[in-house]
């Protein structure tokens, strides 16, 4: 574990320029801005793969949230890293599409400070997953209506990031529209905004 918490992470700017890099629990605990990954994973029936997060992990322990969600090496592509954590944490092969950028700050418990600009792709299930139990205490594939009533009703079980981000993955598969950009806010008083950058068509993936 220590050795996972003093892993370098990249510290980005507002706009996900690259500034510097630092301790991962560091931006944690002072919550600078840094760059990240999240994968929301589809089977070819659009049932959406969900990840409980282990136990022993320092934050956000037993929770639920997307597929995969971790930090890019300083100078590693948020892509590549992606395809790293899927096989790292879950042992999968999948087809990823980049949709949006999420920048956003919460508070995950123990005095610890998500700030993050939040790459977000899709992605198409060409594998089942194999869960290493050092990163994730179970999965579930799930539909998406049953994702969404699980987030409204018993928020408290997924991460932050997943809440704020679960709705308009959804929309990043109805839409192509590249110049939306929009603050959201829970009910908790999380804080996200999305950056429509670059957005690849997701129109193959079921809806």
């Amino acid at each position: 574990m220590e050795s996972t918490l003093n892993q370098l992470v990249e510290c980005v700017d507002a706009n996900g320029n690259a500034v510097g890099t630092a301790p991962k629990l560091d931006v944690h605990l002072d919550g600078t801005l840094h760059r990240a990954i999240s994968v929301f994973v589809f089977d070819d029936e659009g049932n959406e793969l969900l990840q409980q997060r282990a136990l022993s992990k320092y934050h956000a322990p037993g929770l639920w949230s997307n597929t995969v969600c971790s930090h890019p090496y300083p100078g590693e592509s948020p892509r590549d890293a992606a395809y790293r954590r899927l096989k790292e944490e879950l042992n999968m092969e999948a087809e990823l599409c980049e949709v949006f950028v999420m920048r956003y700050r919460a508070d995950v418990g123990e005095g610890l400070v998500e700030h993050e600009y939040d790459h977000v792709f899709v992605a198409r299930a060409l594998s089942e997953p194999k869960p290493n139990p050092e990163e994730v205490q179970a999965v579930r594939w799930m539909t998406k209506q049953e994702v969404s009533e699980g987030i409204a009703n018993t928020p408290s079980a997924f991460t932050p990031w997943f809440r704020l981000a679960h709705e308009e993955v959804l929309n990043s598969l109805k839409t192509a529209d590249h110049d939306r950009a929009k603050m959201m806010l829970t009910p908790q008083g999380d804080r996200a905004t999305f950056l429509y950058e670059a957005f690849i068509a997701a129109a193959a993936l079921p809806v």
